[in-house]
């Protein structure tokens, strides 16, 4: 792990130490990732012979570049996780997305509010709005 990972980590983790917190976390995140993935698959840009993009593809493109400045093999964990969301996000309807997207947020502010009683992170530091999801993701695989 880099030492601007380890950075971004220790002052995510100060933001995140309750289990009522973290626990809302596991389960928000994930929801407004693939929330925004399956949003953004709805915004075509090029379309040449066949193969086409879309934002969705240009935003996972853009956060694996940032999180491949920090930790390589974590940055194609989850690469292999935005995959899945592009993918699985491709079928599902944007009213399910938008719910997904208010439903993550909800589990995030009752986290900090409810449980932390402190604001979170990223009122302080944008950069933890991509921190947050690769934090759960290095927590998971035991490397947080």
């Amino acid at each position: 792990m880099t030492p601007a990972l380890q950075g971004h980590f220790d002052d995510y983790a100060s933001f995140h130490r309750t289990a009522g917190n973290q626990a809302c976390h596991y389960v928000g995140i994930p929801f407004i990732v693939f929330a925004i993935v399956a949003l953004l698959e709805r915004v075509p840009l090029v379309s040449v012979s066949g193969w086409s993009t879309t934002l969705a593809e240009i935003a996972i493109l853009g956060a694996t570049l940032f999180y491949l400045r920090l930790d390589v093999p974590l940055a194609a964990m989850m690469l292999v996780a935005f995959a899945v969301f592009d993918v699985a996000g491709r079928g599902v309807p944007a009213t399910i997305a938008w719910g997904l997207f208010v439903v993550g947020w909800a589990f995030q502010f009752i986290g900090h509010y409810v449980y932390e009683k402190r604001a979170p992170a990223f009122y302080k530091n944008l950069a933890h709005l991509l921190v947050g999801p690769l934090w759960i993701l290095a927590k998971g695989v035991g490397r947080a």
